[in-house]
């Protein structure tokens, strides 16, 4: 049996992956998230090392060079990645590392850190996931079909998880989850013997 690991939580835009994550921290003293470092600048109230790893672009090309990501993108002109010192720190504490990334970046995980548990999180269908999206008022239309269009492409990964888990009611999708967390935490494979 194990007792810590990394729990990768992917899923389209809108599917409320940041809700899901926040309610299960709130639940479970066990269930850590973890921190990104990133090359972009400080805004106002976040706090380095709470927020993000704020480092200079130099500081973080030299942490790539000595592999101390598990994964890295360049995403809207700033570097972010996934620091491993922190996810092993954890994970060897006993506690679950939520990673919520996208399937990119799931699967770079998937090519860098063996033992990961990887989730899906699924609308309960396509409009109701629009309907979300255009509920936070916060993006256009034209913003709101290219995130339709690349949450198609998405799903497409979905046999690349272990576990799909649709998001229609926050507590039942939490408890599901949690359900998830003991069944990984007993299996046996981990026990040493059988891998």
């Amino acid at each position: 049996m194990r007792d810590g690991f990394l729990m990768v939580i992917s899923g389209p835009s809108g599917v409320g992956k940041g809700t899901v994550c926040e309610a299960l921290r709130a639940k479970r003293d066990d269930i850590k998230y973890s921190i990104s470092a990133t090359t972009r600048k400080k805004r106002p109230g976040e706090v380095d090392g709470e927020n993000y790893y704020f480092l200079s672009l130099e500081e973080f090309k030299e942490k790539v060079k000595r592999d101390e990501f598990i994964e890295h993108a360049k995403v809207h002109n700033n570097f972010y990645g996934t620091p491993k010192d922190y996810v092993e720190e954890n994970i060897g504490k006993g506690n679950i590392v939520i990673l919520e990334i996208d399937v990119q970046g799931a699967l770079q995980v998937k090519k860098n850190f063996p033992g990961a548990v990887y989730i899906f999180l699924l609308p309960p269908n396509l409009e109701e996931l629009r309907s979300r999206i255009v509920k936070r008022a916060t993006e256009d239309e034209e913003t709101i079909n290219l995130r339709m269009h690349n949450a198609e492409k998405e799903l497409s990964f979905i046999d690349k998880y272990d576990y799909a888990v649709v998001n229609d009611e926050v507590d039942d999708t939490v408890y599901k989850i949690e359900c998830i967390i003991e069944a990984e935490k007993l299996k046996a494979t981990y026990l040493g013997g059988n891998k």
